[in-house]
């Protein structure tokens, strides 16, 4: 059954690039609504290339992967069935599915800035950035402590954690704004 290793080692490491994966494309949806306000050529140089780097992103690494992790975690399942029977796995396996709908959702916001669609604010991209992160830390916690209960101090911890991330991003920002010596880094509020 050493096998199993194998499996499990390559079930991580594809759930590690599709989360890279996931993280990166909206990173890229940032600065792609975010040249929208560059004058041309600038503009359409910047969106293409953008376009170009979230294609090669969203089908060569986030999609596989998300199909390769699934593919080794139901194998894993097959082969290791009592899982199932473990209240913490269901919670983890509908964390899984919560983070296809999340997938989804950015396959939306894909499709439309390819098609020249923009939504959406770099505000709320910026926001819509952290479902990933939360459902990471709450897999992580959830399979290392097994308990279909103690995830949630894990979870409760890392929102507690956001809000004070985004408290000092914009404290950040504010003095960059102030501070700054180029104009176009000067954000309007």
């Amino acid at each position: 059954m050493q096998y199993i290793y194998y499996i499990k080692a390559l079930h991580i490491i594809f759930v590690v690039t599709w989360f890279a994966g996931l993280f990166y494309i909206v990173r890229l949806f940032i600065y792609h609504v975010e040249a929208e306000d560059k004058e041309e050529p600038a503009k359409s140089i910047l969106q293409n290339q953008y376009k170009i780097m979230s294609k090669r992103l969203w089908y060569i690494i986030t999609w596989p992967s998300a199909i390769l992790a699934s593919l080794f975690a139901f194998w894993l399942l097959y082969l290791l069935p009592d899982f199932l029977l473990q209240p913490w796995m269901w919670v983890k396996l509908s964390f899984v599915f919560l983070l296809y709908l999340y997938q989804f959702g950015c396959h939306k916001i894909y499709s439309q800035l390819q098609n020249n669609v923009i939504k959406y604010s770099s505000a709320k991209l910026r926001l819509w950035n952290e479902g990933a992160t939360i459902i990471l830390f709450a897999v992580v916690f959830l399979v290392e402590l097994q308990s279909a209960m103690n995830w949630i101090w894990g979870v409760i911890g890392i929102a507690i954690f956001g809000v004070l991330m985004m408290f000092l991003v914009k404290l950040y920002k504010k003095a960059r704004g102030k501070n700054s010596w180029d104009p176009e880094e000067k954000e309007i509020d």
